[in-house]
């Protein structure tokens, strides 16, 4: 089973006001590659490959949650605190 965030990243990922939660990484994975508002980016390819990483068991979850908050950044995409 999926090990929960530390913290949950909360994103207004389907438009303004429309906030979603992301908690785990394979929710973040998912979010980037369906719903995501940039295709190719830097921090979105560096994020993803973070995400897989850290399903494979070779990086800590913590570690893709802050490529999805540098990739969120990039993608000018508001998160809640």
């Amino acid at each position: 089973m999926e090990q929960a965030w530390t913290k949950s990243v909360t994103l207004a990922l389907e438009g303004p006001g429309k906030y979603v939660t992301i908690s785990n990484t394979t929710e973040a994975s998912w979010a980037m590659i369906e719903d995501w508002p940039l295709e190719d980016a830097p921090a979105l390819d560096r994020a993803l490959d973070i995400c897989a990483q850290v399903v494979e068991g070779k990086r800590p979850a913590e570690d893709a949650r802050k490529a999805f908050l540098a990739a969120a950044a990039e993608a000018e995409i508001p998160v809640q605190e």
